[in-house]
This record gives C-alpha cells, sequence and structure tokens, in this order.
C-alpha cells in the first residue's frame, strides 16, 4: 500500500509539472520535485530534485531553486535569483501574535540565497517581509518576520534578525551576528562577527562587540562605493561631533544641522538619528 501511495503522488506531481512546462518555455522542473499547480514560473527558471513549492508562488525569469528547497506561498522571487540547496522561504512568521493572517515574502532580482536560510512571512494582516536586489545572504543566515532589508546587503554565515529589523542599501553583517527586534542598521555600515545589536547602527559606522561600539567610519567600504575623498573626510567630521565630543546625541543633531545643512549623507544621517527608537549605539 505505501509503495502505490508513493507511486500515485509522484504521478500526480508530474503531471503538475507538464502543465507549467507547457505554460512557460525554457522551465525546468526535476521530476522529483512536487510544485503545486497555482504556482507561476517565468521563463528559465530551474527547480531541482525534491523541491517542494506550494501554490501562489511566484518565481521570476531564469531564478534557479536548488535541491531541497521548500517555499510556501504568498512569496514572490523576482528575476536571476539563486536559491542553495535547503532554504525555506515564505513560511508562517515565529511569532507569537500571528494567528494565520494572510501575510507576504518579497524578494527582488539578483538575490544570492545560500544554504539552509530561512526568511520568514509577515506577522500583520496584507504586511510582507521584504528583500531588495542583489543581497547576498550565506549560508544559516535568517531574517524574521516583517524584516525590510534594501540592496546590496550581505548576511554572512549564521547572522540572524529578529522581527521588524530595517537594514539599509550596502550594509555587511558578519557571521553570528545577532540583530535584536526593531533594530535599523544604516547604509554602508559594517558590523564585525558575533556581535550582539541592540540599538540602531548609524550609516557609515564601523562597530563591533558584544555589547557593540561604534569604532569609526567604515571609510574602507565608502571608498570602495566611490565615496569621493572630501565626502569621506566631511563625515570623519561628523562622526567626531556624534561620538567624540563633549555634545549629547540631541545637541549634536543640532550642531550638525546648523554645520552642514545641505550635505546629503549628513542630512541622511540626522534623519536616521531622529526617527529612532531604540536609541543609536555609541
Amino acid at each position: 500500500m505505501v509503495d502505490i501511495h508513493i507511486k500515485n503522488k509522484f504521478k500526480k506531481a508530474k503531471t503538475a509539472v507538464s502543465s507549467l512546462n507547457n505554460k512557460q518555455e525554457g522551465v525546468k522542473i526535476h521530476p522529483t520535485s512536487v510544485v503545486h499547480e497555482k504556482v507561476h514560473l517565468e521563463k528559465g527558471v530551474e527547480i531541482g530534485p525534491y523541491t517542494t513549492i506550494e501554490k501562489n508562488v511566484i518565481i521570476g525569469e531564469n531564478t534557479k531553486i536548488g535541491p531541497n528547497v521548500f517555499i510556501e506561498g504568498d512569496t514572490t522571487i523576482g528575476r536571476n535569483c539563486y536559491i542553495s540547496k535547503g532554504v525555506v522561504l515564505g513560511t508562517p512568521p515565529q511569532d507569537f501574535k500571528y494567528k494565520g493572517e494572510k501575510t507576504y515574502l518579497k524578494i527582488g532580482n539578483n538575490n544570492v540565497i545560500r544554504e539552509y536560510v530561512m526568511i520568514n512571512r509577515s506577522t500583520e494582516e496584507g504586511k510582507a517581509t521584504i528583500l531588495g536586489d542583489n543581497n547576498y545572504l550565506m549560508a544559516y543566515s535568517h531574517v524574521a518576520h516583517n524584516c525590510r532589508l534594501g540592496s546590496g546587503i550581505v548576511m554572512a554565515n549564521a547572522a540572524a534578525l529578529g522581527g521588524h529589523v530595517n537594514i539599509e542599501d550596502n550594509a555587511i553583517l558578519g557571521g553570528l551576528v545577532g540583530v535584536h527586534q526593531f533594530v535599523n542598521i544604516g547604509k554602508l555600515s559594517i558590523i564585525g562577527g558575533c556581535s550582539k545589536v541592540v540599538k540602531d547602527v548609524l550609516p557609515y559606522a564601523k562597530a563591533d562587540g558584544h555589547p557593540l561600539k561604534i569604532y569609526n567610519l567604515n571609510s574602507v567600504g565608502l571608498r570602495r562605493n566611490n565615496f569621493p575623498e572630501e565626502v569621506i573626510n566631511l563625515l570623519k567630521e561628523v562622526f567626531k561631533i556624534i561620538f567624540r565630543s563633549e555634545l549629547n546625541t540631541s545637541q549634536a543633531v543640532a550642531r550638525l544641522k546648523e554645520q552642514f545643512p545641505g550635505q546629503a549623507e549628513v542630512k541622511h544621517m540626522v534623519s536616521f538619528i531622529e526617527k529612532s527608537k531604540r536609541g543609536i549605539t555609541k
């Protein structure tokens, strides 16, 4: 009886695969994978062996899905992504408040998601966990419910985000970094491995430690992203005002507004501090 049941299961799976292949050119689905008939696959999608994709999943052109991947709806994945072995996407949030509401996971284009990464849907009705474009999530990293990641972000092995974390573009998190829920991490910041992040990390900062401390401006990252030397020197002055003067945070913000009123990077820094709810890492 078990053998007959298994044969019937794979026969149904192959039927679903056949109908999907007829809809889009160049779609390749391994015969051992189970793909729901209400999955939408764009041309060039490849799905490896023993992968399960449930209904209401949308996968963009030329995205490659590895073996033993599990993707639950409602999940949207963009173009040219690489989803490696054992990845789990779009599962319900690990949140006691969640009661089965319809929520989403939205992943952009050109993302690399390596082995055994888990990304959950959001908690509140109609809300989404969001990843932008060109992100690189290394093995075993975790993105919890309601997180919003920009583009060009690197999360090294086993870095983990609590719920509602926001990460701006081109930030880098080292291996085994743990980020508390509701923390904001600024653009082009870098956080050293094994750090514990419980407060917001300013844009362009270099941070490390348990508890976390700001050590300096991420000048190497700024140069790699083609920031002019005069802007880097200006930001060094900004960091001195915030972290090395006798001013408290409110006074430092007032000084920055007065001293650098038109500088885009300083305006972003000021806005980041003023919106902070958990306070900034010092």
